[in-house]
């Protein structure tokens, strides 16, 4: 079994058994991330193109259900990111995308002034409007929807009973196969990380 099934699978697990749990609590929080690509996103078309991907910053939001004192199951979605696709330092696409990911979180010293927490995951990206630019002009590219693994870590520092104040650093496995006119030309290696903070509020 992959990494991608054990963490479908665990968090499929975790989900049913909360059905049967006592409700503890929920978290609502707005915010906000930057996604930054890692430096290198893999070279295409045989190695003759070296592709890179833009960052890009976008509201977020995310909805929390504890299982628990500690334990909770987390919602992470957004509005769509925009980026711009490199080839060999040309502008060569714009393309939108949105990652919905849920993840499972440990809360430390929750209830206290400062509670850090750390989460772990399962990412599902999709892209959608490209416009082809420069060196694609004319051509029909498209990206694959990915599977990844996600992990982040923050801190929520309490403003009262029920507003927070939270920052959290994650990181995202996002590998999409690039095809131009239906023929795959490589793998783009996105595998962000994504800077945010939010205000929450507990119900």
């Amino acid at each position: 079994m992959t990494t991608r099934k054990i963490a479908a699978t665990a968090l499929f697990a975790l989900l049913l058994g909360s059905a049967g749990a006592q409700a503890q609590d929920w978290t609502f929080k707005v915010g906000a991330h930057q996604v930054q690509p890692r430096s290198d996103n893999g070279r295409l078309a045989g190695g003759t193109l070296q592709s890179d991907v833009s960052g890009d910053w976008r509201p977020t939001f995310q909805l929390e259900y504890f299982l628990g004192e500690s334990w909770g199951v987390e919602l992470l979605a957004a509005t769509p990111f925009k980026h711009d696709v490199r080839l060999n330092g040309a502008k060569a696409a714009e393309v939108s995308h949105l990652p919905p990911t849920l993840s499972v979180k440990y809360h430390f010293n929750r209830g206290g002034k400062v509670s850090p927490f750390v989460g772990l995951g399962l990412n599902y990206t999709a892209f959608f409007d490209v416009e082809e630019r420069g060196p694609l002009a004319g051509t029909h590219l498209t990206l694959d929807k990915s599977w990844g693994a996600a992990a982040h870590a923050g801190l929520d520092f309490a403003l009262d009973e029920r507003w927070l104040l939270a920052i959290d650093v994650r990181w995202m496995d996002i590998d999409t196969e690039a095809r131009v006119n239906g023929a795959k030309v490589g793998t783009v290696s996105i595998d962000p990380l994504a800077y945010g903070v939010a205000v929450g509020y507990r119900f």
